[in-house]
């Protein structure tokens, strides 16, 4: 496979909000992100957080009244994904916080992938899956089977590397 801007990651999503303390309180509580650094010359309120790998930045909405409303939760709308260790220990914990969601399961080749979708304080839709028991198998080129966890794919990697030269002996 090409990579013609040699990516290396997802750096950011970036999200417009309505308060960014509403917003802080949520991602840092409800899904564990930590608030950081943000450069000073910015001239629009706003906040930033990481974890997992990832920033979050929040943006103050310039018309917070004319924001969408938040509607149904909807698993085919956009929504960013995250990975969980215990789904069980997630739907518990969203109970506890009284924050509503939606399951869902997905079955490929005896494989099941569990699902809970629920929003933001702005209505922008959180996914929590198990998605990385679930091969990434491309559709084309590159013919290796690898998983979502960068953990796994890793380990794949190294093996496959491993094998021809034990092969060669």
């Amino acid at each position: 496979m090409e990579n013609p801007l040699h990516l290396k990651s997802v750096n950011h999503i970036s999200l417009v909000c309505r308060s960014v303390e509403k917003s802080i309180d949520f991602y840092q509580n409800v899904l564990g992100f930590f608030s950081v650094r943000r450069p000073g010359s910015f001239d629009f309120d706003g906040a930033w957080l990481f974890n997992y790998g990832i920033g979050i930045h929040l943006l103050k909405s310039e018309d917070p009244d004319n924001m969408p409303k938040i509607t149904q939760i909807n698993p085919k709308d956009n929504h960013v994904s995250f990975q969980c260790e215990s789904m069980a220990i997630v739907e518990r914990k969203l109970r506890e916080m009284e924050i509503e969601y939606v399951k869902s399961r997905v079955e490929e080749g005896g494989i099941y992938v569990d699902q809970l979708f629920f929003h933001d304080p702005d209505g922008s839709m959180i996914e929590i899956c198990n998605c990385d028991v679930l091969p990434v198998i491309p559709l084309a080129g590159e013919a290796n089977i690898r998983s979502c966890s960068s953990v796994n794919c890793n380990f794949q990697q190294q093996q496959q590397q491993q094998i021809p030269s034990a092969v060669q002996l």
